[in-house]
């Protein structure tokens, strides 16, 4: 046997499915912490999260050494980097969008609260996501990732747009209608794949509002634009089997496996609380990769800094 066959089938597990490879997830200004794990031979690449806010600090001025500085250290490590780039945050205090935003008419205030609970606000909110389905607030955000790709299509492996999951007041937030909602991001992914030629586009999809168990066609219509525009697509959370993922997005990574331009999937810290019921504990290395990989259709997995597994 050739050692170039023996190469290709040493990147395969058992049952045909590509091995999946392992990148470290890290919030921006993080990475040089975590030197020690970016250096392991079983990490392939680093995905940094980065503000909408730090990357724009004022209009029209964009800010990119954090990506820079980033970019050259996992060079060094002869590793791959990953952006992501964040318009929507899970803390009261984080409206981490530029000022002008918030400020200037035109865009309605550009941010909304979410909550736990569509309907059921708290006195200060969980979070805030930016308004996108403002047409004056998106040409804003597809003028960043302009710039972005503009200097870093082909240098970084790819960026990922996050979740589609917006826990908002659906009925009281002004302007906010299911469709426009949808549409707005899929005129995002559409415009980030079109600037970036070289790099992969992933867009996370979860969960969209006002939809459950597709009953909008929302989530097959997703995965239908992706599989069709060379998208890849993505998650926050690999939770093995997890009721409302199942009623959601999975079924569908299930059914595109083999169709996506690539799947690369989560496990935060979040997901790291989730138990396993059989047997109590917290789900294992093992059985997040096994359902990522034979499930989902996994080819990548961000593992958080804090996974038993890294320490």
């Amino acid at each position: 046997m050739s050692k170039l066959m023996l190469l290709f089938l040493a990147s395969y597990v058992l049952g045909g499915q590509p091995e999946v490879k392992n990148f470290l997830y890290v919030s921006a200004g993080d990475l040089a912490n975590a030197r020690q794990l970016v250096a392991r031979a079983d990490i392939a690449g680093v995905q940094v999260v980065y503000s909408w806010k730090m990357l724009e600090p004022a209009k029209d001025r964009y800010d990119f050494s954090a990506i820079e500085t980033d970019l050259a250290f996992v060079r060094a490590a002869h590793k791959k980097l990953f952006v992501q780039l964040q318009d929507r945050f899970f803390t009261p205090t984080a409206k981490n969008v530029p000022a002008y935003l918030m400020t200037d008419k035109e865009y309605r205030g550009g941010i909304v609260m979410q909550s736990d609970n569509p309907g059921e606000k708290k006195p200060q909110g969980s979070g805030w996501v930016a308004m996108q389905w403002v047409p004056s607030v998106r040409q804003r955000y597809q003028q960043l990732l302009k710039a972005l790709a503009e200097r870093f299509d082909g240098e970084i492996y790819g960026v990922n747009l996050p979740e589609t999951a917006a826990d908002i007041d659906v009925k009281h937030t002004a302007g906010f209608t299911c469709d426009n909602y949808f549409q707005a991001e899929l005129e995002n992914i559409a415009f980030a794949r079109a600037v970036f030629k070289k790099s992969y586009v992933v867009q996370y999809v979860n969960f969209w509002p006002c939809e459950w168990d597709n009953d909008h066609q929302y989530m097959e219509r997703t995965f239908a634009f992706a599989a069709e525009r060379g998208v890849g697509l993505g998650g926050p959370d690999i939770v093995p089997n997890q009721q409302a993922q199942m009623n959601n997005s999975y079924p569908f990574f299930n059914k595109y496996k083999g169709k996506l331009r690539l799947v690369a999937m989560a496990v935060q810290e979040a997901t790291l609380t989730y138990k396993n019921p059989a047997t109590g504990r917290g789900f294992t290395r093992d059985e997040f990769e096994k359902f990522g990989r034979e499930y989902l259709g996994a080819e990548i997995i961000f593992w958080s800094a804090s996974a038993p597994w890294l320490r």
